[in-house]
């Protein structure tokens, strides 16, 4: 008796927003694979097109809207999944009648059997939005056990032991960095932040699975795993060890051909001088910061319900340069929240110039839905164009400043991991350069050690910084430290 095989169908995978809609989609890559799919990134030809969209900021739901439309105009049948979709269903649904579908997380377990319903013509519901914080137990070490739906923490066979799962994930690229996700969700309360309440509470993944997955993703050519999550620094709260994540780094950094690890997403009030310590000193962890200051006014940090303020934070950008002195640092501001004052301003002028952080990112506050901050009184409420005009102001303060940080990085040496060769030209990134949001590093050729023509995505090399562009780096590579596998050659 012969079996009819089934037809060829094609999704293509679109992710907008962070890191870590990058890890999701990878999982939802692996169902669909499993499931009978073919999958791409490229919207042509495709018989679906699923965006993994983002609900963050209004730019970035706007993106989402705008990718979401585009798709429906290949012919394609469109559905959108990921956080702007767990976080406004039906609403969604209603004001987007160009996608077939709106699916939340919890579609994310069947999703091939939900394309497959989409390609047969059937419609489905869209879930009405709760806040997934309730879904978990308030205590965290009761969360492990919980069987809730959360996105990239997926396990294919719970009763094997995690280090033995087979790994649900397939890579949508195949360069030599790749996100690891550390957790997902978040417990703190901060007034502008509508993230938890469509992402939930905390939960950490398990260890041995992380490093399993390292090792997974380090036999498909990644020399450099970045660590994500909404919290890292709460990463094994609700396992039992609060000190975990400075345990885990230096067996990641442990894993061959592994050559750098990053960790990211950092919260200053919980960031103990031990995490500080093994980030700043552990062969193959990347000293480098990536702190969520957000301001370092003491009054906008209270009515953001965050601590801090300017002099601990320089305390602990100092704690970790007394260990490194070259460590990268970086974080984003929010300008013009709720009873900002000048005065505000002027302390945040302050910490900027003094911090000399290597990236610097401004947004201008706007009313996120359900957010305590959208509730304050209008009284206090800055106007637009003061608003406006504080964020051009940091703006510019924030690209002269770290301007000025890379020219303090002349003559000094950095190790760079080859990303990519365009056109004879390779890039890079330093120890103090996460992918996409710090700049990069371009390779040039010298009269020392290292072949520029022979490098290769992946080789790992100690260079001179011999010039700036801005933010990014000129260097001659002056020592191969590691090469890429022969695999990726």
């Amino acid at each position: 008796m012969s079996v009819t095989p089934s037809p060829s169908r094609r999704v293509a995978l679109l992710t907008l927003g962070c890191a870590r809609n990058e890890v999701d989609s990878e999982e939802l890559a692996a169902r669909l694979d499993a499931g009978g799919w073919e999958i791409s990134t490229d919207a042509d030809g495709a018989d679906v097109v699923l965006v993994n969209t983002c609900g963050f900021v209004e730019k970035a739901k706007q993106d989402s809207i705008e990718t979401l439309l585009a798709a429906a105009d290949t012919g394609a049948k469109v559905v959108a999944a990921g956080c702007m979709a767990e976080r406004y269903g039906r609403e969604l649904a209603e004001s987007l009648p160009e996608a077939q579908a709106v699916l939340g997380f919890d579609d994310y377990t069947d999703i091939a059997a939900r394309l497959d319903g989409v390609l047969a013509g059937e419609r489905f519901d869209a879930h009405t939005p709760r806040d997934r914080r309730e879904l978990l137990p308030i205590t965290p070490v009761q969360r492990q056990s919980a069987k809730v739906v959360v996105p990239g923490h997926a396990t294919v066979d719970e009763h094997t032991p995690a280090h033995l799962r087979t790994v649900l994930r397939r890579r949508l690229d195949s360069g030599p960095v790749a996100s690891l996700k550390l957790a997902s969700g978040c417990d703190r309360r901060c007034s502008f932040c509508a993230i938890p309440a469509f992402r939930g509470a905390f939960v950490s993944r398990d260890p041995q699975e992380l490093l399993a997955e390292a090792e997974w993703l380090a036999r498909s050519g990644v020399r450099e795993l970045v660590l994500v999550s909404e919290n890292s620094t709460s990463y094994g709260k609700d396992l039992g060890d609060p000190r975990a994540l400075e345990k885990l780094l230096p067996q990641l950094a442990a894993v061959d051909g592994i050559v750098r690890v990053r960790a990211s997403y950092l919260q200053p009030a919980e960031t103990r001088p031990g995490l500080v310590e093994v980030i700043a000193t552990t062969p193959g962890v990347a000293p480098y910061f990536d702190l969520s200051f957000q301001h370092s006014s003491e009054p906008v940090l209270r009515r953001m319900r965050r601590f801090g303020s300017t002099e601990k934070f320089l305390d602990l950008l100092a704690s970790a340069r007394k260990l490194a002195p070259e460590a990268g640092a970086r974080s984003n501001f929010i300008v013009g929240f709720p009873g900002e004052t000048r005065k505000d301003v002027d302390e945040l002028v302050r910490f900027l110039t003094e911090a000399r952080l290597d990236a610097i990112g401004v947004f201008d506050y706007s009313d996120e839905d359900g957010t305590e901050a959208a509730g304050f009184d209008d009284k206090i409420k800055v106007k637009e164009d003061t608003i406006k005009r504080r964020y051009d102001r940091l703006l510019t303060l924030a690209d002269e400043l770290c301007n000025q940080r890379a020219e303090e990085r002349l003559g000094s040496t950095v190790e760079v991991l080859v990303d990519a060769i365009v056109d004879g030209e390779v890039e890079g990134r330093a120890e103090h350069q996460a992918p996409e949001v710090d700049g990069s590093t371009t390779l040039v050729a010298g009269d020392e050690g290292v072949d520029l023509a022979a490098l290769k995505p992946g080789d790992f090399v100690r260079a001179r910084v011999t010039g700036t562009e801005g933010v990014d780096l000129v260097a001659v590579p002056v020592e191969m430290i590691s090469a890429a596998p022969v695999s990726r050659r």
